[in-house]
C-alpha cells in the first residue's frame, strides 16, 4: 500500500514538477502558440507513436523514470530513424521552427513554465504530501532498508524536479500563462 502510494506521488509529482535547462531568450506568444500547433496536429501520428512507444526498451526498475526536463527533447532523439520522425518533422517546420531540435528544446521549457505555474497554487499541499509520504517510507516497519532506500531515491528524484521547477524563468511564465487551457487540452486530448 505505501509503495503503491509512494510510486503515485513520485510519478505524479515527476509529471506535475518537470524542468529543463535555462534558456538564454524568454519564451514568445508565437512560439508557445506554434508549439501547441504541432501537438494538436500531431495527433494525426498518434498511431506511429504508438507504434514508437511498443518498440521502446521498457525497464522493470520504478525508479527508472525518464527525465522530465528534457521530455520533449528526449522524444526527439527517441524518433530519430522511425517514419514519424519525417512526418513530425515536416508539421515543426511548417509551424515555423528551424529544426527538430529547436522545436524539442521550446517544449521542453514552455512544459517547465507551465509545471512551475501549477506549482504556485498547489506547492504548499504537496509539499506537506510528500514529506509526509517520506516520512511514512523512513517508519514503516513492513520494509527493508533497501526498499526504504529506494523509495528515498525515488522520492528524492521529485523533490529535485519540485525545486527546479521553482527556478523556471519568470519571462517564460508569463508567455505560458495565457495559453494554460489549450495545453491543459492538448495534452488532454492525447490520453483518450
Amino acid at each position: 500500500m505505501i509503495r503503491a502510494r509512494s510510486l503515485c506521488l513520485t510519478v505524479a509529482l515527476s509529471l506535475l514538477f518537470a524542468t529543463s535547462g535555462a534558456a538564454a531568450d524568454s519564451l514568445t506568444d508565437e512560439e508557445v502558440r506554434a508549439f501547441i500547433n504541432t501537438l494538436e496536429e500531431a495527433e494525426t501520428l498518434e498511431g506511429d507513436l504508438d507504434q514508437l512507444n511498443d518498440e521502446q526498451p521498457v525497464s522493470g526498475n520504478p525508479s527508472d523514470m525518464p527525465d522530465f526536463s528534457s521530455l520533449f527533447s528526449d522524444s526527439v532523439n527517441k524518433m530519430r530513424g522511425h517514419e514519424a520522425y519525417d512526418r513530425m518533422e515536416d508539421i515543426v517546420e511548417d509551424n515555423g521552427f528551424d529544426s527538430m531540435e529547436e522545436w524539442g528544446a521550446t517544449g521542453d521549457r514552455i512544459f517547465r513554465a507551465w509545471m512551475a505555474i501549477e506549482m504556485e497554487s498547489q506547492h504548499p499541499q504537496m509539499a506537506r504530501e510528500m514529506t509526509a509520504a517520506m516520512d511514512e517510507i523512513n517508519n514503516n516497519p513492513n520494509l527493508s532498508e533497501a526498499q526504504k532506500e529506494q523509495m528515498r531515491s525515488m522520492m528524492g528524484g521529485a523533490t529535485a524536479a519540485m525545486e527546479s521547477a521553482r527556478q523556471a524563468p519568470e519571462a517564460d511564465k508569463q508567455a505560458v500563462r495565457p495559453h494554460m487551457q489549450a495545453l491543459r487540452a492538448v495534452t488532454e486530448s492525447g490520453d483518450r
